[in-house]
C-alpha cells in the first residue's frame, strides 16, 4: 500500500493518549494529528457520559476547551445531529434490495438520482446526505466482499480516493461506524477498507478512534487473511494494513504476531511484526527476537507450524522479486547482518604459520569470538541449520561465505563454547554444500586440526565431561567403519532437529577425516589415551568417551593395531554410579566378545586382554561379611554389579564359543571356582532388586544370567522367603531393634552357644535379638551360628531354639546361600568325620550333592535342621546339573578331535556324552529320593517305643468304624511326633521334585522302594497321580516283585484319584492278576497273591462297578488252590463251600462274617500249606469287601 505513504497516520504517542483517555496528552497533540481523532471527542464531548464523577467533569471541560479551537467540529457535530435510526431503517431496506435483485443492482434506497460524481455529490451533500453516500457506497463493497468467495479484488472508489475529502470521508466513516455498529461491525468495515486505495489509512483511523476494538480488528483480519500473504495482492496489502496498526500501537504487536501462529496465517506478517520489533529493540549482545521467532516455528513441537512456516521460506525463494519489498529478503538481510555483527575481522597470521601454505597477504579470517557473543553465535548457528534443512533455504554466496567464517571461529573456552564448537561440527557435517572451493576446504581442516588440538583444554577449562573431542573421535570411528547412517543421527541428535542429508554428501568429510586427520592408528592412540568420566551416570548426557570406546570396539580396532583397552575398561566401570548409563552393558558385551572372538581367522591371538582375578577380588574387597564391612568398601553399588554382570557374561560366553575356540586351537582362561565362591552373588543382586528404576535393564540381565548358570540361587521359595523377610513386617521388626541387640558379638554368641547344656535363656535372648537385624547385619554372626548346629543335636534342647536357628538361617540365605550351605554342610557332619577335620568345599558338593545326606543321623529327627538340609539339597541337586552342563560345554573340544577320524559323523561323541550326563544325573536324583524315603521309615528304636508305630504310615483310607478314645489319642500323639513332621518335609521336597522333573517318579518306582511306604507317598506327595500313566508298562515288567509293587501303588492311587483313568488301570490289573493265575507256579502264585490280594478291597472302595470282577478272581484263585491240594486231604472241601456261598448270598452270611467265633473257627483250619493259606487269604479278602460294603449301604 504504497498509496499511503504521503498520508500522515495516528502516531503511537496519540493511540496510547486515545486508549487511556489522558486529556493531558491529547493537549499536548499537534492540530494535524487532533484532527485524526476528532471524531471520538466530539462522541465524547457530546453524548451524555456513563462516568458522573467529578474528575470526568473536569476532564470534559478540557476537551471541550480543546475542541472549540478547531474548525473541523462544526461538520462533526452536524453528523451527530443526524437521525440515524431512520438512516439503519433505509440502509436495511436498501440490503434487502440488493439480496433480492443481486448485487449488480444499481438501484439504491440511501442514494438517488445523484445528478454528478460521487465526489461532486459529497463536495455539494449536506450533513445527512454524506452520511448516506459514504453508507452506500460502504454497503456496496461489503456485499461485494461477502460474493466474493475470498477472491481478492480493488474496488476502486471516487469517495475513498480523493485525497481533498479524506478527512471529511474518514469522519463521515468513524461516525457511521459508532453510531450503527448492528449495521456495520467493526470487523466486516475493516474487511471492507482492503479493497479499496487508502484502505490501511482510513482502517487506522476507524481504529484510533474505537481504540478498545483493536484486538477484535487484528485478530478478524488474520482470520480471514491468506495462509500465505507474500503470493498474492491481497495477502500483501492485508499484510501492509495490519503492520500499520501494530506501528500505532506497539505494545500490541507481539500478541498479534501470536495470532498469527496461532491461526497460521500470514506468515510474512508475523516476520515483518518481528522485524519491526527487532529493530525497535536495538539488542547487541543477546540472542535477538528475530532468531527466537523463527527458531521457535522451525524447531518447536507444532508440526502444523513448522510446514505452515518451512512452506513461506520455499515459495519465497521460488518467486523472481527478491527485492527490498519481499519480507523473506528483509529477514535474511537482518539474519546476515547479524552473524557480521558477531564476527569481528582479525588478521590472522598463526593460521598462516599452522597451515604452511602461501595465502594472499590480504586474506582476512575470522577468529576470536568473544565470549559474549558465543550464545548468540550458537542461536544463528541453529536457526540457519533449521532453515536450510526443514524450511529448504538454500544460502547465497555471501550467506555461505559468513556462514563458514562463523563455524570456524575459535570461541573461547567455556561451556557455551564447548557448545558452540559442537554445532559447528556438525553444522560442516550436515551441509558440506558451505564449503565449496578449495580456500574454504583447507580454512576447515585448519579448523579441525584445531579442535584436536585444545579439546583437552577446553575439557579442562570448561569442566564439561562430554567436549567435543569424543565427537570428533566417534565420528572418525563411524567414517573408519562406514557408519554413514549413525553420522547422520549423531548430527541430528546433536543439532537438536531431524532433517535429511543424504549419505553421498559426506563422501568428501569421510576422505578428509580418514586420510588427512583421523586414520585409524591414530584413532586408537588417542582413544586410549581419553581419561575416564568421573561418576558416569545416565545424568551426564552428550558424547562422552565411552561411546568412542564402544564404537572401536565393535569395529575390533583396539586388537588390530595391538592396544591394550582393559585398563581403560576397568578404570571407567569402578567410576560409574546410578542412575545406569545406558552405554555401559553394551560396552561390556562388546568388550567380552573381543576378548573371546578373534578379529580375524587368519589372526586367532588378535584379542583383548580380560579383567584380572585380582583386579575384580579388589571390587567386592569388605563386601563378604565382617563388621567393619561397611567402613572397607571403596566401589559403589553399580561398579560391583557391573563387574557381576561382566564375569557371568564372560563365562557363559566363554561355554557358548567354546567349540568355535576349540577348532581355532584357542582357549581363554575362564575364572577360577574360587574367585566365584568370594563374589556375594546374591546379596548383590538383593541390592539391584531395590534400585531397579535406577539401573535400568541391569537387574534384568543379571537374573537371566543366574537363571542359566546358577540355578541354585534363583529357587523360587528362596524368592518368597526374600518377599517375607523384607516386607513390612521386618520393617515394623526392625523399629523394635534396641541397643541391647546392636552390641550383641559373635563372641558372646559364640560363649552363649558353650553354655547350652546347662543354660538355655542367655542363648535364647540373644538369638531372638538377632532376628531383629538385616540379612546383611546377620553376616558376621554365620560362621558362629552355623559351626555350633552340631550342639543342638544333643537332647534337651528347647525346640524354640531349633526355630529360631532355622529363620535366621534362611535370613542368612538370602544374602549368602553359596558360603552359608558349605559351612552348614561342614558343621553338620557325624562326630567321626569332624573329629578328622575333614573339610568339604563348594566344588565337592557341587560334583556330589548326596554328601549332604551324609550327616550326623540325629539330624534327620530334627525337624528345624532337616529342614535346612532339604533346602541345602535341592539347591546343590540343582548347581550339579548347571555343573556337569558347563563342564559338559568346557571339554567339547574332546568332541572334535576323535570325530575327525569318526565315520558316523561329529554329532555321534556329542549326543553319547549327553546321554551319560543325564544318566549321571537321573541316577543321583533317584539316589537322593531313595536315601529320603529310607528317611521316612521308623527307626528300630522308634518301633520299640511305640506299638502301634505302624499308624505313622497306615494310609489314612482305612475302613471306617468306631475308634476307641485311647486309640484315637494315641494316633494324635504319633502325628505330633518329630519323624511325621520330617515326613512331611520330605514329601514337600520330593513333590517339588516330581514337578521339576517327571521322568523322576518313573525312575523311583521301577527302583522300587518298601511297600509300607506307599500310604506316605501317595497320601503326601500331591504328584504322585504320574504313576497312572505308568503304572501299566510296571505291571508289563517281567520281575514279579515290580508287578507286585505296581498293584499295590495302584490300590493306594485308586483311593486317592477316584478318576476314570485310575479305573481302566485297575480293570488291566485285574485282568493281569487273572491271567498270572494261570501261568505261575505254586509258589510263585503264593508269592504274588498273598501281598496283591488285599489291594482288591481297595479296588472295590473306591470302583464298586468291579465287584463282579473282583470276586469272580477271588473264587478263581480259591478252586485253583483247592484242585492243587486236592489230591492230599478232603479237608478243604468245607472252605471250597463256604466261597461259593459267600458269591452267592453275601448279605446273609455277613452276620456270621462278623462274628468273632467264627474268624477263630477258620483260622483253625491253617496249617503250613501254602495253597491253604493263600486261601484263607482269599476268604478274609471277601469278607472284607463284604463288610465295606454293607457298612456303606
Amino acid at each position: 500500500m504504497a498509496e499511503c505513504s504521503a498520508l500522515q497516520f495516528v502516531s503511537p504517542y496519540a493511540f496510547e493518549a486515545m486508549q487511556k483517555v489522558d486529556v493531558v496528552r491529547l493537549a499536548a497533540l499537534s492540530d494535524p494529528e487532533l484532527r485524526l481523532l476528532l471524531p471520538c471527542l466530539v462522541r465524547m464531548a457530546l453524548c451524555a457520559p456513563a462516568d458522573q464523577s467529578q474528575r470526568w467533569a473536569q476532564d470534559k471541560k478540557l476537551i471541550l476547551r480543546l475542541l472549540s479551537g478547531v474548525e473541523a467540529v462544526n461538520s462533526i457535530v452536524a453528523l451527530l445531529s443526524v437521525d440515524f435510526h431512520a438512516l439503519e431503517q433505509d440502509a436495511s431496506k436498501e440490503q434487502q434490495l440488493r439480496h433480492k435483485l443481486g448485487g449488480g443492482s444499481g438501484e439504491s434506497i440511501l442514494v438517488s438520482q445523484l445528478q454528478h460524481g460521487l465526489t461532486l455529490e459529497f463536495e455539494h451533500s449536506d450533513s445527512p446526505r454524506r452520511l448516506r453516500l459514504v453508507l452506500s457506497e460502504l454497503l456496496a463493497i461489503m456485499n461485494k466482499v461477502s460474493e466474493s468467495n475470498g477472491d481478492f479484488f480493488l474496488k476502486s472508489s471516487e469517495l475513498f480516493e480523493s485525497p481533498v475529502y479524506l478527512e471529511e470521508a474518514a469522519d463521515v466513516l468513524c461516525i457511521l461506524q459508532a453510531e450503527l455498529p448492528s449495521l456495520l461491525p467493526i470487523v466486516d468495515v475493516a474487511e471492507a477498507l482492503l479493497h479499496v486505495k487508502n484502505g490501511a489509512w482510513f482502517l487506522c483511523l476507524l481504529v484510533a478512534n474505537v481504540p478498545d476494538s483493536f484486538n477484535e480488528v487484528c485478530r478478524g483480519l488474520i482470520k480471514n487473511g491468506e495462509r500465505q500473504d507474500e503470493e498474492s495482492v491481497g495477502g500483501r496489502r492485508r499484510t501492509e494494513a495490519l503492520r500499520h496498526l501494530c506501528k500505532m500501537n506497539p505494545s500490541q504487536a507481539l500478541r498479534v504476531r501470536g495470532m498469527v501462529v496461532e491461526e497460521c496465517h500470514l506468515p510474512g506478517l508475523g516476520v515483518a511484526l518481528t522485524l519491526d520489533h527487532t529493530k525497535n529493540e536495538s539488542s547487541e549482545d543477546g540472542v535477538s527476537d528475530l532468531v527466537c521467532f523463527v527458531s521457535g516455528l522451525l524447531l518447536g513441537t507444532n508440526a502444523k507450524v513448522r510446514t505452515w512456516f518451512g512452506t513461506f521460506i520455499r515459495n519465497g525463494q521460488q518467486r523472481k522479486r527478491d527485492n527490498i519489498s519481499s519480507v523473506l529478503w528483509q529477514m535474511r538481510r537482518q539474519l546476515l547482518l547479524e552473524l557480521m555483527g558477531i564476527l569481528p575481522t582479525v588478521r590472522s597470521t598463526h593460521i598462516v604459520e599452522e597451515a604452511d601454505v602461501d595465502m594472499e597477504p590480504n586474506v582476512s579470517v575470522y577468529s576470536g569470538l568473544k565470549e559474549e557473543h558465543v550464545v548468540k553465535a550458537s542461536a544463528l548457528l541453529r536457526l540457519y541449520c533449521a532453515l536450510m534443512g526443514i524450511a529448504g533455504l538454500k544460502p547465497t554466496d555471501e550467506e555461505a561465505e559468513q556462514l563458514l567464517q562463523l563455524m570456524t571461529s575459535r570461541p573461547p573456552a567455556t561451556p557455551a563454547g564447548v557448545r558452540f564448537v559442537s554445532l559447528s561440527f556438525c553444522m560442516l557435517l550436515a551441509f558440506s554444500t558451505l564449503v565449496s572451493t578449495p580456500e574454504q576446504e583447507q580454512l576447515m581442516v585448519m579448523w579441525l586440526s584445531w579442535m584436536i588440538k585444545e579439546e583437552a583444554y577446553f575439557e579442562s577449562i570448561s569442566g564439561v565431561s562430554a567436549s567435543f573431542g569424543e565427537m570428533l573421535l566417534l565420528v572418525a570411528m563411524y567414517f573408519h567403519s562406514n557408519q554413514l547412517s549413525a553420522i547422520i543421527d549423531l548430527v541430528c541428535s546433536t543439532l537438536g532437529m531431524k532433517i535429511v542429508i543424504k549419505p553421498s554428501s559426506l563422501s568428501r568429510m569421510k576422505t578428509i577425516f580418514t586420510q588427512e586427520i583421523f586414520t585409524e592408528q591414530v584413532v586408537t592412540a588417542h582413544a586410549v589415551r581419553v581419561p575416564v568420566t568421573g561418576n558416569l551416570s545416565a545424568n551426564i548426557t552428550g558424547f562422552l568417551p565411552i561411546h568412542c570406546i564402544y564404537q572401536l570396539l565393535r569395529s575390533r580396532s583396539f586388537t588390530k593395531h595391538k592396544v591394550s583397552i582393559k585398563d581403560w575398561i576397568y578404570r571407567q566401570l569402578c567410576e560409574t554410579t546410578t542412575p545406569l548409563h545406558p552405554q555401559l552393558l553394551p560396552l561390556i558385551d562388546v568388550y567380552i566378545n573381543s576378548i573371546l572372538t578373534p578379529a580375524s581367522k587368519s589372526n586367532p591371538e588378535a584379542t583383548n586382554q580380560p579383567v584380572t582375578e585380582q583386579e575384580i577380588l579388589n571390587v567386592f574387597q569388605g563386601l563378604t561379611g565382617g563388621e567393619n564391612a561397611r567402613l572397607a568398601q571403596r566401589y559403589s553399588i553399580t561398579t560391583q554389579l557391573l563387574v557381576l554382570y561382566y564375569v557371568l557374561s564372560y563365562e557363559e560366553a566363554l561355554l557358548a564359543n567354546t567349540k568355535t575356540l576349540a577348532a581355532m586351537q584357542k582357549k581363554p582362561k575362564s575364572y577360577s571356582s574360587a574367585l566365584m565362591d568370594q563374589i556375594p552373588i546374591k546379596y548383590l543382586i538383593r541390592q539391584a532388586q531395590g534400585l531397579q528404576q535406577e539401573l535400568g535393564g541391569l537387574h534384568s540381565a543379571l537374573l537371566r544370567l543366574l537363571a542359566t548358570n546358577y540355578p541354585h540361587l534363583c529357587i523360587v521359595e528362596d524368592w518368597i522367603c526374600e518377599e517375607q523377610i523384607t516386607g513390612t513386617d521386618a520393617l515394623l521388626r526392625r523399629m523394635l531393634l534396641t541397643n541391647i541387640a546392636k552390641n550383641h558379638s559373635p563372641k558372646q554368641l559364640q560363649e552363649a552357644f558353650s553354655m547350652l547344656p546347662g543354660n538355655h535363656t542367655q542363648l535364647m535372648q540373644i538369638l531372638e535379638h538377632l532376628t531383629l537385624l538385616s540379612a546383611g547385619e546377620l553376616i558376621p554372626y554365620a560362621e558362629v551360628l552355623t559351626s555350633n548346629m552340631n550342639r543342638l543335636l544333643n537332647a534337651g534342647v528347647p525346640r524354640r531354639i531349633l526355630q529360631t536357628v532355622n529363620k535366621l538361617w534362611m535370613v542368612l540365605n538370602t544374602v549368602m546361600p553359596r558360603r552359608l550351605w558349605v559351612m552348614t554342610v561342614n558343621a553338620l557332619q557325624p562326630s567321626v568325620k569332624i573329629v578328622r577335620q575333614q573339610k568339604y568345599t563348594q566344588n565337592d558338593l557341587m560334583i556330589d550333592p548326596l554328601i549332604v545326606l551324609r550327616c550326623d543321623q540325629r539330624v534327620h529327627r530334627s525337624p528345624p535342621l532337616m529342614d535346612i538340609t532339604l533346602h541345602m539339597l535341592n539347591g546343590y541337586l540343582l548347581a550339579s546339573k548347571a555343573y556337569l552342563n558347563s563342564h559338559l560345554k568346557e571339554t567339547a573340544e574332546q568332541d572334535i578331535r576323535p570325530s575327525q577320524n569318526n565315520a558316523m559323523g561329529p554329532e555321534t561323541p556329542e549326543v553319547t556324552r549327553e546321554e551319560l550326563k543325564n544318566a549321571l544325573l537321573a541316577a543321583q536324583d533317584s539316589a537322593a529320593v531313595q536315601i529320603l524315603l529310607e528317611i521316612c521309615l521308623p527307626t528300630e528304636e522308634e518301633r520299640a517305643q511305640s506299638s502301634n508305630t505302624h499308624s505313622l504310615l497306615k494310609s489314612v483310607y482305612s475302613t471306617t468304624g468306631c475308634k476307641s478314645p485311647e486309640l484315637e489319642e494315641e494316633e494324635e500323639d504319633s502325628l505330633l511326633c518329630n519323624l511325621r513332621e520330617v515326613q512331611c518335609l520330605i514329601c514337600c521336597l520330593l513333590h517339588q521334585m516330581y514337578i521339576a522333573d517327571p521322568n523322576i517318579v518313573k525312575l523311583v518306582h521301577f527302583q522300587g522302594y518298601p511297600c509300607e511306604l506307599l500310604a506316605l507317598t501317595v497320601a503326601g506327595i500331591p504328584s504322585m497321580h504320574i504313576c497312572l500313566d505308568f503304572i501299566p508298562e510296571l505291571i508289563a515288567q517281567p520281575e514279579l516283585e515290580k508287578q507286585i509293587f505296581a498293584i499295590q501303588l495302584l490300590s493306594f492311587l485308586c483311593i486317592q484319584y477316584a478318576l476314570p483313568k485310575s479305573l481302566s488301570v485297575a480293570r488291566l490289573a485285574i485282568n493281569v492278576m487273572g491271567t498270572l493265575l494261570t501261568v505261575l507256579t505254586q509258589s510263585k502264585r503264593y508269592a504274588f497273591f498273598m501281598p496283591t490280594l488285599p489291594c482288591l478291597v481297595s479296588f472295590c472302595q473306591a470302583f464298586p462297578p468291579l465287584y463282579e470282577d473282583i470276586m469272580s478272581l477271588l473264587i478263581q484263585v480259591g478252586q485253583v488252590c483247592a484242585s492243587d491240594v486236592a489230591t492230599q486231604t478232603r479237608d478243604f472241601d468245607p472252605i471250597i463251600t463256604r466261597l461259593q456261598q459267600l458269591k452267592e448270598k453275601p448279605n446273609e452270611v455277613s452276620a456270621l462274617c462278623k462274628d468273632s467265633s467264627y474268624k477263630s473257627c477258620s483260622r483253625d483250619i491253617a496249617s503250613m500249606d501254602p495253597d491253604v493259606q493263600l486261601c484263607q487269604c482269599v476268604e478274609s479278602t471277601i469278607i472284607e469287601i463284604i463288610n465295606m460294603s454293607v457298612s456303606g449301604v
